[in-house]
């Protein structure tokens, strides 16, 4: 039996991509819930301190861990010493706080647009460009692994590195450096299938986000040529257990190949019509029983 431990991160309260979702919201009342739902550790978000000597006592003091941190990257556009560099600081706080993985996302060629336009207008690779940029993504990835902290690519609706397709050439493409973020929902938004992805690419997960999709959304969302954030604005995801995504069967996949790792429940919604601390605990007992069926321990938090 494998020990898992449950995160979340602070999108459920506070959005960073739209500020007007949660923007009001104190960091306090964050981590507060947090630990009040049960999780064990937090992600980052844009209201948390950066200096390791700041954010650390915070954390202490609502019993939490650092599960890791959200990473524009640009690696697509930049040579890798220059992304480096850009990310040594982030990459330290991480390293200093115990974080073992940073969730790291290639935005380069326009996902902030992207994310605001018709999910049909994403920035995407030619086929040409996939075998130099899975080894660069690579070269990268060892320079993070020799810095203390991993890298968890995350797959994200909007990016270049978006379906299921896309993702098999990554992990073709690359080196064992390159550990994979496994998302659920952004794996079903994106016209995927979230159990065969699983199953191809299990030995390569470090890390996994937990969101459901409610299937009538989905739909309307890729009937429609929704855009990402119109989508979450009208509620295409929730937590774990709340909508369509077979979870026992994921997550005994998971549980079957060892994996150890967090397990992060970030299921964006607009905290107006989803109330952050019933959504948050919801999604902690939902998480914590499908884990420990699917034959996970589940450590509990520390304070």
């Amino acid at each position: 039996m494998t020990t898992v431990r449950l995160g979340i991160n602070p999108i459920t309260w506070t959005n960073d991509d739209v500020p007007e979702l949660g923007g009001d919201t104190p960091l306090e009342t964050c981590l507060s819930e947090t630990a009040e739902a049960g999780y064990a550790g937090t992600e980052l978000g844009g209201k948390f301190p950066r200096d390791s000597r700041t954010l650390r006592p915070i954390l202490d003091h609502y019993g939490l861990a650092l599960v890791s941190g959200w990473y524009d990257g640009r690696i697509c556009e930049k040579e890798v010493d220059e992304e480096f560099e850009a990310i040594r600081p982030h990459l330290t706080l991480l390293r200093d706080l115990g974080a073992r993985h940073v969730v790291y996302a290639d935005t380069s060629r326009g996902r902030h647009g992207a994310i605001h336009d018709p999910i049909s207008r994403r920035p995407k690779l030619m086929d040409g460009e996939w075998k130099a940029y899975g080894a660069k993504i690579t070269r990268l990835a060892e320079r993070f692994s020799d810095f203390g902290v991993g890298m968890a690519f995350h797959h994200h609706m909007g990016t270049i590195v978006e379906t299921d397709q896309e993702i098999d050439r990554l992990m073709h493409t690359t080196g064992e450096a390159v550990g994979l973020l496994y998302d659920t929902g952004h794996c079903a938004f994106s016209g995927g299938d979230p159990e065969q992805l699983l199953r191809r690419h299990v030995v390569r997960v470090v890390h996994v986000h937990c969101k459901d999709v409610r299937p009538a959304m989905l739909k309307k969302a890729r009937d429609t040529d929704m855009s990402f954030m119109g989508a979450v604005m009208e509620g295409i995801f929730t937590v774990p257990g709340d909508g369509a995504i077979d979870y026992p069967t994921l997550l005994k996949i998971l549980a079957d190949h060892g994996y150890s790792g967090w397990l992060v429940v970030e299921a964006e919604q607009d905290p107006a019509k989803a109330h952050p601390l019933t959504y948050a605990t919801m999604g902690y007992r939902n998480l914590k029983k499908l884990a420990e069926g699917a034959g996970f321990y589940v450590h509990e938090r520390k304070g």
